[in-house]
């Protein structure tokens, strides 16, 4: 019998009847309201996780900032190499190992994450002014928050364009880094312009991922589900966040 999945959760099979979770997942959602309610408290924790996220990694970026000489020696120190080095271990860990850590481990890595993306951005305040920062901030806010809402409430299945979206992302690192070694100011403002684009879409499939991550979860008890998945899912859209805030800024800051 062959099953097609939808954003909600159900399944059909191929007489077109519709298969509810607690038939799929009898052990942890017992009826479509039930799974309803998990999403909703699951998105709630997603969102307020990266909110308090994004306000440590400010807090710790102006910090750095406003300490006499600590941004100049970290320009020139190994130590933000070891943290650059430390950021990638944290989301490789989290992004293999979430679904077995309790939920206070993850979330202290979380945490962490957010503090080593903190210290490695305090740079974007001695090259851009205060102003743009914050215009850039607010844009980017605007626009996650539009692409958010639209990936919790569509019913299109957004798989397909994840998949193109997740290809273009490959091609603009690639691009950047031959880029690198070959600098062409108008390359670098088109991948930024694409990047753009690539992060607004991947900021609504990754919210319906969750939900899909949800639905499709089968841990020991609901809220042990709910609290696994909120933390990597605040680390996906903490991410995507960050790259569309890094993006508008260049985009703004080459515009003063």
């Amino acid at each position: 019998m062959r099953y097609s999945n939808n954003p909600y959760g159900q399944q059909q099979n191929s007489y077109g009847q519709q298969q509810s979770p607690s038939e799929l997942f009898p052990s942890l959602w017992r009826n479509q309201e039930d799974l309803d309610r998990a999403i909703s408290s699951c998105l709630t924790r997603v969102f307020m996780r990266m909110f308090a996220a994004l306000l440590v990694t400010a807090a710790i970026s102006y910090g750095i900032y406003q300490t006499p000489g600590a941004a100049s020696f970290l320009i020139g120190s190994p130590l933000i190499i070891i943290m650059i080095i430390a950021q990638l271990a944290v989301v490789m860990i989290l992004s293999f190992r979430v679904m077995k850590m309790s939920p206070v481990v993850s979330n202290i890595l979380f945490f962490t994450y957010a503090i080593l993306t903190g210290v490695t951005l305090s740079f974007i305040f001695i090259g851009y002014e205060i102003g743009i920062i914050f215009q850039a901030f607010a844009v980017s806010a605007l626009m996650f928050a539009a692409m958010a809402i639209y990936g919790t409430i569509t019913r299109r299945d957004l798989t397909g364009i994840g998949s193109l979206l997740f290809m273009g992302l490959i091609g603009i690192i690639i691009a950047s880094v031959v880029n690198m070694f070959f600098w062409n100011d108008t390359v670098s403002v088109i991948i930024t312009y694409i990047g753009v684009f690539i992060f607004i879409g991947l900021t609504a499939y990754d919210t319906q991922r969750i939900k899909r991550m949800l639905t499709e979860a089968n841990e020991n008890s609901q809220e042990d589900a709910i609290a696994k998945i909120s933390v990597i899912g605040a680390l996906i859209l903490y991410l995507d966040f960050i790259n569309l805030f890094l993006r508008i800024l260049s985009i703004l800051g080459r515009r003063r």
